[in-house]
């Protein structure tokens, strides 16, 4: 005996099985009628590093300065070009501590086209007509201030200010383009490290929202000793700063907070704040060990990079 053959679908049934089918799946939307790719997850964060680098002095290397020498020039400007390819991902937005902007409170740029600033003065007509016009982010510096608040930190706004040469000269080298959103954040009027320590420390969250932090400074700056007759003393405190930056973050916190115990301390920074980025990268790190990233020479004096995470 054969089974009665089994009627038709009707549309409606047929529809229905369809997108009951579609549902198991997990491709349908809500309404059970175009099919979609099916759930997503959220593509988890990647959490950017925070770097400190050496700007070298002026509009170095695209103007002749008249110090140096071309060989450690080359060597830095290499080092430079290199740290985009550091992230696991292009950021989404750059915020940069640079030694040439200090502020009563810390002050972010909020221009959407930030203005150059040639801070320097003495070198070629050249000098004063390059340019890196990288849009501005007003939206990141309005997170930034944001953070800052939380963690009880007083800050300003400046909607006028340019991107000075500390900012500009690497990263011309790094992003020759100009096509990564850049904010710049002031320095703390004081030049307290512990202070500055506490201001990466407020500001860590953004690594994980696609926001590179770079420092902008230099680890031997004595505008009156620059030359190879500096060489011995600056590697002496260069390496000290190469084994805190190394150390666990406790000790290496307290230690950059103390710095001016450090040896050869007043002798590479009568005044610290070309150092001082340092201290705010630092902060930033959180638990991440600091490595060292590039050594070398400028104008004859011993200069190093650092990377954390």
């Amino acid at each position: 005996m054969t089974d009665p053959p089994t009627p038709p679908l009707t549309r409606r049934e047929a529809i229905g099985l369809l997108a009951a089918s579609a549902v198991a799946a997990g491709c349908t939307d809500e309404a059970g009628g175009e099919p979609t790719r099916g759930p997503t997850r959220p593509t988890p964060a990647v959490r950017m590093p925070v770097v400190f680098v050496p700007h070298g002095g002026g509009p170095w290397p695209f103007v002749e300065v008249g110090f140096g020498e071309k060989a450690e020039f080359d060597d830095l400007a290499g080092y430079l070009r290199s740290v985009p390819g550091l992230p696991k991902r292009p950021p989404k937005a750059l915020l940069v501590v640079s030694a040439h902007w200090e502020a009563p409170v810390a002050t972010v740029m909020t221009s959407p086209a930030p203005p150059m600033l040639y801070d320097y003065r003495g070198f070629p007509p050249a000098s004063y007509r390059l340019t890196w016009p990288a849009p501005g982010d007003p939206a990141l510096a309005a997170r930034v201030r944001g953070l800052l608040g939380a963690a009880g930190i007083a800050s300003a706004e400046d909607a006028d200010r340019g991107f000075d040469h500390g900012t500009f000269v690497p990263l011309k080298l790094m992003w020759p383009e100009a096509e990564v959103p850049t904010v710049q954040l002031s320095l703390i009027r004081g030049l307290d490290p512990a202070a500055h320590l506490a201001l990466g420390r407020a500001l860590a969250p953004l690594r994980d929202e696609g926001v590179l932090i770079i420092g902008s400074g230099m680890t031997w700056h004595d505008l009156r000793a620059f030359g190879p007759r500096s060489y011995g003393v600056s590697e002496v405190f260069d390496a000290w700063l190469r084994e805190s930056a190394a150390l666990a973050p406790a000790e290496r916190d307290r230690r950059l907070a103390r710095w001016a115990d450090a040896p050869a301390a007043r002798e590479a920074h009568p005044r610290e704040e070309h150092l001082l980025p340092l201290m705010v990268v630092a902060g930033a790190a959180g638990a991440d060990r600091g490595a060292l990233a590039w050594k070398g020479t400028f104008a004859g004096t011993v200069q190093s990079a650092y990377h954390f995470g």
